[in-house]
Order: structure tokens, then C-alpha cells, then sequence
């Protein structure tokens, strides 16, 4: 497996940043997709209109479809177990929840307007995620 060229993962990047200052310029929104999860599934009464949540929650998926057909297929496949898919992404959107937002919402967003809940919230995501890497790696072996 080749590593990542960085010239990708910047194109990503600016992609992820250009769509979230749009959405913010544009909309007066941010996009935290777990928030706007919320608002489309009725979970949140506040933020934005339920037709704009629910557009911006089918276009994640959409694009993605669309994009897939112009680049590779990874060369990494997770697992392919929906019971494994459907518990992580349930741990996730609790962890959304508990923290009042995701990491596009926190990451991106809050770090940009230097949102000091932001901040905080993304330091422990990095912290918790640097904890895991290092059990797996060097405790469990993996």
C-alpha cells in the first residue's frame, strides 16, 4: 500500500473547508453534520430549516457516490460486518450528542470562529484518539 499523497489529502482538506465557509457565508450556518442530522430527523427542534438539514444530510452521501466514480477504490476496507457499522454508528452519534457536536461541527467550524468549547471539545477528541492509537499499537498489539 502507497501512502497517502499529501497533494490528496490537501485537496480534501480545502474541499472540506471551502463547503463549510460556504454553507457559513452563504446560509449563516455551520456544518456540523451531527447537528444537522438532528434537525432533519426531527431529533432538534432549533437550527436550521428541516428541508436544508435534510439536504445537506442526503448530499454527504450523494457526493460521495459521485466522487467515487472519478478516484480509486481505497485500498483499506474497515470490515464489511453491518452489525459491526451499525454499533459504531451508534457509539458515534451518542458521543455527538454527549458532546454537543461532532468533529466537523467542532473541528472545522468552532476551531475556526476559535469557539473556546470548540477547542476544548476538539483537544479531547485528538487526546482520546491519540490514547486509543497508542493501547492498540503497543498494549493490545494491534
Amino acid at each position: 500500500m502507497e501512502p497517502l499523497d499529501p497533494f490528496v489529502a490537501l485537496a480534501g482538506g480545502l474541499l472540506i473547508g471551502t463547503a463549510a465557509a460556504l454553507l457559513l457565508l452563504l446560509s449563516g450556518r455551520i456544518a456540523g453534520v451531527s447537528g444537522m442530522l438532528a434537525r432533519a430527523t426531527g431529533i432538534a427542534d432549533s437550527g436550521p430549516r428541516r428541508s436544508h438539514a435534510l439536504a445537506f444530510v442526503l448530499g454527504l452521501p450523494i457526493g460521495a457516490v459521485l466522487i467515487a466514480g472519478f478516484v480509486r477504490a481505497p485500498d483499506v476496507i474497515v470490515t464489511s460486518s453491518i452489525p459491526l457499522i451499525i454499533a459504531g454508528g451508534l457509539l458515534v452519534g451518542f458521543g455527538t450528542r454527549l458532546g454537543n457536536g461532532c468533529t466537523s461541527g467542532h473541528g472545522v467550524c468552532g476551531m475556526a470562529r476559535l469557539s473556546p468549547r470548540s477547542i476544548a471539545a476538539t483537544a479531547t477528541f485528538m487526546a482520546a484518539g491519540f490514547l486509543l492509537v497508542g493501547v492498540m499499537r503497543h498494549v493490545i498489539g494491534a
